[in-house]
């Protein structure tokens, strides 16, 4: 058992009171965001000065008892954690984890984030039953599981279609799954978001292209609107439900299919796919897009830390749909098109997406993870043959170590 940070995001219906007061929040968080960035970005252009979220805090102090009293009426926490959320877009432009941070729009999703006092917390939040927030009392919200530990700090957000959500994360305690002894090589694709060594297939439920007719309609809609009308604002929000639906059937989806996946197997082998690269294939990204493949490993990847169980990542370059899983021979051209080929060698009848994960699976159990296999070779990466009898062996040998590193 490990004590883990657990993230939770749950829908609640505000009063109308609590949506006036959440306008506010809102609009006085972004002003703070957008003025500050503005002057943080002119003081240094300018007289290359510094600013940090403790002086323009200062400086928003200033504001609230000269030129903006209404600034008062927010939460003042929310506006100080702004800053320094502003504080870290810069950190990680900086360090060339992310672009320079821009104005925020009243029409993107709103955000704050509340600090819990944990004086009272005990009292205002008792083991997921009823949450209390500053300046808006209790909130309503939908429970869909209790969460054991006690969170710090809150964030409410409101996204384009209108809906409400609290998220925050709390420490809690995470038993590691039972071994089942499987190890599984997976191969990620669109005719099939996921598909296993042992021949299991997901099949791929394409939740974009099933909306995309409605999509196109109410889009079509909204195009005609007039800008700055009523209409034009309701057909916004018909428009952005609908993307929300979309998120959320893919979001289930992979939730669903990454819990399985982890639960049945103790080894799961990845291939390291550069999606960015991919999306630059006009003919599938929308069909790429639509799978959510690094959603699908960052899942695989937190969910099997938790479970006790080891990820294998395989390098980007390994040939693994052109290699016999069988007898590991390499072939020289393998068109997408081709979905099923039988070896010229070793006359194995071989399902593309199945071979390769099989492939995958031997690359990553025979200790190749990681390693450059940029144009392949005759064999399975540097192993004459190897047999399947031998993969088995090296994936029990995983196991095995997966075993007694969780006994010690």
């Amino acid at each position: 058992m490990v004590t883990r940070q657990r993230a939770y995001k749950f829908r609640f219906t505000p009063t109308a009171a609590q949506r006036k007061q959440l306008a506010v929040e809102f609009g006085c968080a972004r002003f703070v965001w957008n003025r500050c960035l503005d002057w943080r970005s002119t003081a240094w252009k300018e007289r290359q000065e510094k600013h940090t979220y403790v002086s323009l805090n200062r400086q928003v102090t200033v504001w609230k008892k000269t030129e903006f009293p209404w600034l008062s009426d927010a939460t003042a926490g929310c506006l100080t954690q702004a800053l320094i959320d502003q504080d870290k877009a810069f950190k990680n432009f900086f360090e060339k984890r992310g672009q320079y941070p821009r104005f925020k729009s009243k029409w993107d999703q709103q955000a704050v984030r509340y600090q819990l006092d944990q004086r009272h917390i005990k009292s205002t939040y008792s083991g997921g039953e009823f949450l209390k927030l500053p300046k808006l009392g209790f909130v309503k919200v939908r429970w869909s599981r209790i969460p054991t530990g006690i969170p710090k700090m809150a964030t409410v957000s409101k996204d384009p279609s209108g809906r409400y959500f609290v998220a925050f994360s709390c420490e809690e305690v995470v038993e590691a799954l039972p071994l089942t002894g499987v190890a599984l090589g997976l191969d990620l694709g669109i005719k099939d978001v996921v598909v296993a060594s042992d021949g299991w297939k997901s099949g791929n439920p394409r939740h974009l292209k099933g909306q995309l007719k409605h999509l196109k309609r109410q889009q079509r809609f909204l195009a005609r609107k007039q800008k700055g009308s009523n209409r034009r604002r309701r057909q916004r929000q018909r428009v952005a439900r609908i993307h929300a639906k979309i998120a959320a059937m893919r979001q289930d989806f992979l939730h669903k299919t990454t819990t399985a996946l982890v639960q049945r197997a103790d080894v799961i082998a990845l291939e390291d796919l550069n999606v960015k690269g991919m999306l630059k294939n006009h003919h599938l990204a929308g069909a790429i897009a639509d799978v959510g493949m690094g959603e699908f490993r960052r899942q695989i990847e937190y969910k099997a830390a938790w479970a006790g169980r080891k990820v294998i990542v395989v390098d980007r370059w390994a040939p693994t749909s052109k290699i016999c899983s069988h007898c590991g021979s390499y072939q020289q051209k393998m068109p997408l098109s081709v979905r099923e080929w039988t070896c010229p060698d070793c006359h194995a009848r071989h399902d593309r997406d199945v071979n390769a994960a099989n492939v995958i699976l031997k690359f990553a159990t025979a200790g190749n993870a990681g390693t450059d296999a940029r144009g392949g070779g005759k064999n399975l990466g540097g192993h004459e043959s190897l047999t399947p009898v031998e993969a088995r062996t090296d994936a029990e040998k995983f196991i095995e170590a997966a075993c007694l590193e969780r006994a010690a």
